[in-house]
């Protein structure tokens, strides 16, 4: 498994270094015994040392001119490149959708492309001040209007501001216009080719690679393959998923008790979520309308459930066996997939902490909620 990078932007990058920090500065001081100073050189040697010098100087200028000038206009999993805000929408009130357009669209359209078919991906957000970086997950393309930006190698993100998060902190101070530089992509999970059905378990901001699996699995679709995703999405509240509206959950699991509530205090219960569509277009929240889209796209293959701490629901056990006790059994072996994407303490809670080691990511043991139903035929993965 591939070096992993800390959730939290706790790394510190190393600056590259340029030629002239490289070079040593010495001082060169005569032997205090020495009272005659050396002979001067002949004429010949003297201009040979010249005409090294300058040769000399004229190379590192050129060098550092081609450092200076080679910046990456392409995404790419090495350096930086210098994209720019282009557009800032809200979500709710502490979340945005980013949209983000590269120096040059030629290039990028490929390397997107490639990481769209593998599964579901990242890149890294640097923060140049306290050179620190967070991965973030690309919104896939669900609209015409997406797809036409991405032609152009804009990418959206889904980003929240966390109070104690200096990356997401500095994202969301900056103006549109400014330049925010990033690298990847890096394959979170792949996703195989013969696979037919993932269930998806998100929190929060863990719907923006619950939309990047589905859209991955669903392109998929032909006459005789028509793969199935559905998804659980909890939320601390309703305005984070504003206008969502179950497609299987009973109405019971509305007044089970969260895990944001066990973690961060009770809360009171308010109204059930709703039970039919959302008439007015505007109460409806940008990333239930992106879930939507989807649907629309794929009719009678995606569905998706809502859960709401500030309502006091919960995913359940049953909101799980839900869907994999109607899953088809149909398909080779691994053609099942659960994902879990969300705050440390939701996948903890859900499948078993991910392990650091050797500074390396590792999956760990599976535990919490999922270990206990026993899925025997499906594969689980932390993300």
């Amino acid at each position: 498994m591939k070096s992993r990078l800390p959730r939290s932007g706790g790394l510190l990058f190393s600056p590259p270094s340029t030629l002239s920090k490289r070079v040593t500065s010495r001082q060169y001081t005569s032997p205090s015994s020495s009272t005659t100073s050396a002979p001067s050189p002949p004429k010949q040697r003297l201009w040979l040392r010249l005409t090294i010098v300058t040769a000399t100087a004229a190379g590192i200028g050129a060098y550092v001119r081609s450092q200076q000038g080679s910046e990456s206009t392409i995404l790419n999993p090495v350096t930086f490149t210098k994209y720019r805000l282009v557009a800032r929408e809200p979500v709710s009130s502490n979340s945005s959708i980013f949209t983000l357009k590269p120096p040059k669209p030629d290039g990028n359209r490929e390397v997107y492309e490639d990481a769209w078919k593998t599964g579901v991906w990242s890149v890294m957000f640097k923060q140049p001040q306290l050179q620190i970086g967070r991965d973030y997950t690309p919104l896939p393309p669900l609209s015409q209007k997406d797809q036409d930006e991405q032609e152009e190698g804009y990418l959206r993100f889904f980003i929240r501001k966390d109070p104690f998060g200096e990356v997401s902190r500095y994202l969301h101070s900056l103006d549109v216009g400014s330049v925010i530089e990033m690298r990847g992509p890096r394959i979170e999970c792949e996703i195989p080719s013969d696979t037919r059905q993932i269930l998806f378990i998100a929190g929060g901001t863990g719907i923006a690679p619950a939309l990047q699996a589905g859209h991955t699995l669903l392109s998929r679709t032909d006459a005789d393959h028509k793969p199935r995703l559905h998804i659980l999405w909890a939320n601390r509240r309703r305005d984070d998923c504003l206008g969502g509206c179950n497609d299987t959950s009973a109405v019971d699991e509305a007044r089970q008790r969260s895990w944001f509530s066990g973690i961060f205090g009770s809360s009171k219960p308010s109204s059930t979520p709703p039970v039919g569509p959302t008439q007015d277009p505007a109460a409806v929240s940008l990333i239930v309308r992106e879930l939507e889209a989807l649907k629309a796209r794929y009719p009678g293959q995606v569905t998706v459930d809502y859960f709401v701490d500030e309502e006091s629901s919960f995913i359940e056990k049953t909101s799980i066996t839900r869907f994999t006790d109607s899953a088809s059994s149909n398909g080779p072996p691994g053609s099942k997939m659960i994902l879990v994407s969300g705050p440390e303490g939701f996948i903890s809670y859900m499948a078993g902490p991910k392990l650091w080691a050797q500074g390396m990511e590792l999956q760990g043991p599976l535990k919490g909620v999922i270990k206990e139903l026993d899925l025997k035929d499906w594969a689980v993965w932390k993300l």
